[in-house]
């Protein structure tokens, strides 16, 4: 068996023999941005290229589309990777799912001759539709075993700056519909019901609700519809929102609070509600703080310097997988700023050089980590234990 430093400089060199590749699949998912369920082309890109470094790929999977397990090794340590591919709508790849996608890859490569040598299966799971915010691929594939006897689970995340442990919230996205009834604005307005001032009510309520808010707490969403014409009482009217807070176990307080408020816009005006979904939320991101210390040990031998956050920040549904699998989900700066995930200028960032450089480092610096796993006799055995 090499030893640990010896791994380390066969799985980095691995890695850095095929940073053309990575970045070019990185630079090629960016430039075909797919939504949430629809990444047939990235899911295949990203699975071929794990398929062409020795790994069983098994695709689709868990009857999901475009979703994927990529395995290799028989060790009795089993450490998951995940690769995120979908976009953000309109705005393409905001959130630098490029370069999630590319860096698992480059990971899987780096551990592909490495894994049966130091006890290791290494599973590269593709994992859809993150932005979705309810029922999405990682959700899906924890109910439908895709984690069944993995010990860790990692990914690393593209930010304007390195952050170890972020504070990832809980999340609850749902979709709101007001039926009223139409009527001509001008002649017979009495004769409608006005689904539209119902959603007015219920904004209004949300921003009166904002003072009695934890500060940890969000709620934010965008109307789809508000009717058809100016002279027409709208009859329909639809949104979407989201709700988050800190923990898990606070989001349901919130989520009825704000539920509230868009029944108040029902009563206020006799339009009718219908809500749909929020009862498949993202979880908060529990960090096991020793696999992040060991990741930011790696991360930091190649040049990386953590800040703090100082805030909570997004939310995704590696927070399940974290809830029940030892997990880590750092950020990797990529020099934005003052360009922030989510906007598209951080989307243009994405593909320039710092970005570049940040899937080689995320690559190696997962690489490393699960070596580390492999080869540190209590983290390995904690890890083990579990049942």
């Amino acid at each position: 068996m090499a030893n640990g430093e010896q791994a380390k400089k066969s799985a980095n060199e691995a890695i850095r023999r095929s940073a053309h590749a990575l970045i070019e699949l990185s630079h090629r998912i960016h430039a075909s941005p797919e939504l949430a369920f629809e990444e047939h082309k990235s899911s295949e890109w990203v699975a071929d290229a794990l398929s062409s470094a020795g790994y069983a790929v098994t695709k689709p999977a868990f009857d999901i589309p475009t979703a994927f397990t990529a395995t290799l090794g028989s060790g009795p340590l089993h450490v998951a990777i995940c690769a995120e591919y979908d976009c953000l709508p309109g705005i393409g790849h905001a959130c630098g799912h490029n370069i999630i996608a590319s860096s698992a890859v480059g990971a899987g490569i780096g551990l592909a001759k490495l894994a049966n040598e130091v006890g290791l299966t290494v599973t590269v799971i593709g994992t859809p539709a993150e932005e979705l915010g309810e029922a999405s691929g990682k959700i899906l594939l924890l109910e439908r075993g895709a984690f069944q006897g993995v010990h860790a689970a990692m990914m690393v995340h593209p930010a304007p700056f390195d952050v170890l442990m972020p504070r990832m919230t809980a999340v609850a996205t749902f979709d709101v519909e007001y039926t009223g009834k139409a009527a001509h604005a001008a002649a017979w307005p009495e004769q409608g019901v006005n689904a539209g001032d119902a959603m007015t009510v219920a904004q209004t309520a949300i921003a009166l609700l904002r003072q009695q808010m934890l500060p940890t707490d969000r709620v934010h969403g965008i109307v789809t519809k508000w009717g058809d014409a100016a002279n027409i009482i709208p009859a329909l009217t639809t949104a979407r929102y989201m709700t988050r807070s800190e923990y898990l176990q606070d989001l349901g307080a919130l989520q009825d609070k704000v539920l509230r408020c868009f029944e108040a816009g029902a009563v206020a005006t006799g339009a009718h509600l219908h809500v749909i979904g929020g009862v498949s939320p993202y979880a908060h991101v529990v960090h096991d703080e020793e696999l992040a210390q060991i990741y930011g040990r790696n991360a930091a031998s190649l040049g990386r310097s953590f800040r703090e956050l100082g805030r909570v920040s997004g939310s995704t549904d590696m927070g399940n997988v974290s809830q029940v699998i030892p997990s880590i989900h750092p950020f990797m700066g990529i020099e934005s700023s003052p360009a922030v995930n989510h906007q598209p200028e951080f989307a243009a960032c994405c593909i320039q050089a710092p970005a570049d450089t940040a899937v080689i480092d995320a690559s190696v610096a997962m690489a490393w980590t699960a070596l580390d796993i492999a080869s540190t006799y209590g983290v390995r055995n904690r890890l083990l234990a579990r049942p």
